[in-house]
């Protein structure tokens, strides 16, 4: 077998990091020596995650014992606002895939808006590329630090980037309607995600200002050659584990028909190993991706004329989170995309 990368996993006993340990496991260039997180270190992975029983695994340490000079790839979990300092801290040697928001957001001011404090590694800031994989590989192949797209975000933009490529589509009077399983509040306990306060209930939050608005719009300005884009996002959390559907509504430019999206959206993505367009009529559903690293999108024609709806659906802790990750990692290291990640669907 050929060598494998040795990786560090950063914050592992969150869900996102159990589930690269997860899709790492099955991968054939990957070695996951290093396995860090503070409030778990000590322990055994499987005392954590008793699914993971069956693997051979490092015992979790804290993030000072973790031996960089073994490392060359890092996965980063912590929670926003952690990883700034300590990945700014790391050897110019390793290669870093963020899965927090830190580094998504290039302007320094826009940031400290939405997050609300300053960027502490306004360099690193600006070295980060933002990873959307199957639109951005070019700029991550040679990355030094990716920053992995917030779960939302990947549903939304995968749709909408190559439509405002097209000129087809109208700048403005987006809107982005998403739904979310539990986990992508991540592991903390919270009042409201104990069963009996999230079972048989679907709540909006963040209503008006929820901070994934802000890569959304940044990806979107960037593709509209730097006029500003505004969507109108919504998010919800319901009652299930894992998943996000996006329901998106746009205008198209006068003469341009749904058909005509679908047919870019299909031209985009045809060779793509995990971005797939629904048949016509077939609106795709969270079950239909959950556990691997797709994402479903249909186009269907609005009964409003010159409207059109999209829906979206991807595993959040895969193709929203670790999934992505994963796929990341194989461009920036020059292993096929799908190398670890062809795990289909688990139904029902």
């Amino acid at each position: 077998m050929a060598k494998r990368i040795p990786v560090a996993i950063l914050g592992a006993s969150g869900y996102t990091g159990a589930e690269l340990v997860r899709l790492l496991s099955n991968h054939p260039h990957a070695e996951i020596i290093s396995l860090a997180a503070e409030t778990n270190a000590g322990k055994e992975m499987a005392e954590v995650y008793p699914h993971l029983r069956a693997l051979d695994l490092p015992r979790i340490v804290a993030l000072p014992e973790v031996k960089w000079n073994e490392i060359q790839a890092v996965f980063c979990c912590l929670p926003h606002g952690a990883s700034q300092e300590i990945i700014a801290q790391l050897p110019r040697n390793v290669r870093i895939i963020d899965l927090s928001a830190d580094f998504r957001i290039y302007d320094s001011a826009t940031y400290e808006k939405w997050y609300g404090h300053p960027h502490m590694a306004l360099g690193l800031q600006k070295e980060a590329v933002y990873g959307l994989s199957e639109i951005y590989r070019a700029a991550i192949k040679n990355a030094r630090l990716v920053a992995n797209p917030g779960c939302y975000p990947t549903s939304a933009l995968l749709p909408l980037v190559p439509l405002m490529n097209s000129g087809k589509i109208s700048l403005d009077g987006i809107i982005i309607d998403a739904k979310s399983g539990v986990t992508g509040a991540g592991r903390k306990a919270l009042q409201e995600n104990l069963f009996a306060e999230i079972n048989e209930d679907v709540r909006a939050y963040s209503v008006g200002g929820h901070r994934h608005v802000a890569e959304i719009e940044q990806t979107l300005s960037a593709t509209a050659l730097g006029t500003k884009v505004m969507v109108t996002f919504t998010p919800q959390v319901v009652p299930m584990n894992r998943g996000i559907l996006s329901t998106i509504y746009l205008k198209m430019v006068p003469g341009v028909a749904a058909t005509e999206l679908r047919e870019i959206l299909e031209l985009q993505y045809e060779n793509e190993p995990f971005v797939k367009i629904m048949p016509p009529g077939h609106a795709p559903s969270t079950r239909e991706v959950r556990g691997a690293n797709h994402c479903f999108i249909n186009v269907f024609e609005d009964r409003a004329p010159g409207r059109a709806i999209i829906v979206s659906v991807i595993d959040n802790l895969v193709k929203g989170a670790s999934g992505q990750a994963v796929q990341n990692f194989n461009i920036m290291f020059g292993f096929p995309e799908d190398t670890g990640l062809n795990q289909v669907a688990v139904f029902p």
